[in-house]
């Protein structure tokens, strides 16, 4: 697994299949990120099976076939709608495109999973609520640093389990490393990948809402400004907001593009959860000069001290939640309300944004 390059980290697990071989077939379009390979082994694990791809560019496809030698494929995104036993299409289009995907999915009678964030626009997620409701199809969001990452599904269960008492804060810390030279021209296009609170901020609204229960939000402050790349002025390299839940829990999240070459990972990344009994402090990806494996938890209440690395123990079982969903027809991964949530406060945010001019970084 590619630690180093975020763009590229696509997480393994065990399998733990919830379908029988055949069950549920899906397939994979969009290869513009390369989050897809987390999303279709997250599905396979669970007992999907990837029947399709397609992507215009041969070299994304060819690469994408050397690592799925079972998948066909197919010779346009019509050939795999029109296929009826595709039951979802999981996609990482280009960010500004992932809307209008999911909208042509939704109309050939197929579920829709796409990687975060799921809009770039207000009007898009309208148009997916619309969508949603007159088709009864699935609007499924990869919101990765939850869904994908064991210590974060860990700490949900500390919480669900009462460790730490009623959750009133939240602070995400959410670094990444840049690699500026392997990323396609449209990452630096800010009406292509929606703007940093928009983008990678999508994650910490979702963790936010997730950790707390609340079911809304207000975005009572959130700035942005690019720092170091005035070569690209439209790019944005940092980003924080802050929030207040409707059930008073509060959040504060910071998200940039500053993980220096040093660090042995593609970022960083925690988060510290504090209850009224106690606090959670998740080290997502490495324990910095001590311990470079993932997924450390550390647990803080009235029972004393204690630190649980869980890479490894824990699973994903979102994936497997998904599938059923997706037969059963329930919600029971995550409802199409919070995923939907998530993506409106990040567009929110995004939208009221300060942006701090050249002459305040000086």
């Amino acid at each position: 697994m590619q630690k180093s390059d975020g763009m590229n980290y696509a997480p393994k697990g065990n399998f733990n299949r919830v379908c029988q071989p055949g069950e549920f077939i899906f397939a994979a379009v969009a290869l513009d990120h390369g989050h897809i390979y987390g999303m279709c082994n997250g599905l396979l694990e669970a007992g999907g099976q990837l029947k399709w791809v397609y992507d215009p560019d041969p070299a994304k496809v060819n690469k994408f076939v050397s690592t799925y030698p079972e998948v066909r494929v197919a010779n346009s995104p019509e050939e795999i709608l029109r296929d009826e036993e595709v039951m979802l299409v999981a996609a990482a289009a280009i960010p500004s495109d992932r809307g209008p995907l999911g909208l042509q999915v939704m109309d050939s009678g197929k579920d829709y999973f796409t990687d975060k964030a799921p809009f770039t626009t207000l009007v898009q997620l309208e148009e997916a609520r619309a969508k949603v409701i007159e088709t009864g199809r699935k609007y499924a969001v990869y919101y990765s640093e939850r869904l994908h990452v064991e210590s974060s599904v860990y700490a949900e269960q500390l919480i669900k389990q009462g460790a730490i008492g009623r959750v009133l804060q939240v602070i995400g810390l959410g670094p990444h490393r840049i690699n500026a030279k392997s990323r396609p021209d449209w990452f630096f296009e800010k009406e292509k990948f929606g703007g940093i609170l928009c983008d990678i901020g999508s994650h910490q609204i979702e963790q936010f809402l997730q950790f707390t229960g609340a079911k809304d939000a207000k975005v009572v402050h959130s700035k942005i400004a690019n720092y170091n790349y005035p070569q690209y002025p439209n790019f944005e390299d940092f980003g924080d907001a802050t929030l207040i839940g409707d059930n008073g829990a509060t959040g504060y999240f910071r998200v940039d593009w500053m993980t220096p070459d040093g660090l042995s990972t593609w970022g960083d990344g925690r988060m510290t959860i504090l209850g009224s009994e106690g606090y959670i402090e998740l080290r997502k990806y490495v324990d910095i000069a001590r311990d470079q494996t993932s997924d450390h938890v550390y647990l803080v209440n009235q029972d004393g001290e204690q630190h649980f690395a869980v890479n490894g123990k824990v699973g994903f079982p979102y994936f497997g939640q998904l599938i059923l969903d997706c037969l059963n027809r329930t919600e029971e991964a995550m409802t199409q309300e919070h995923a939907f949530k998530a993506a409106e406060l990040c567009l929110i945010a995004q939208r009221d944004a300060i942006s701090i001019t050249a002459s305040e970084k000086q």
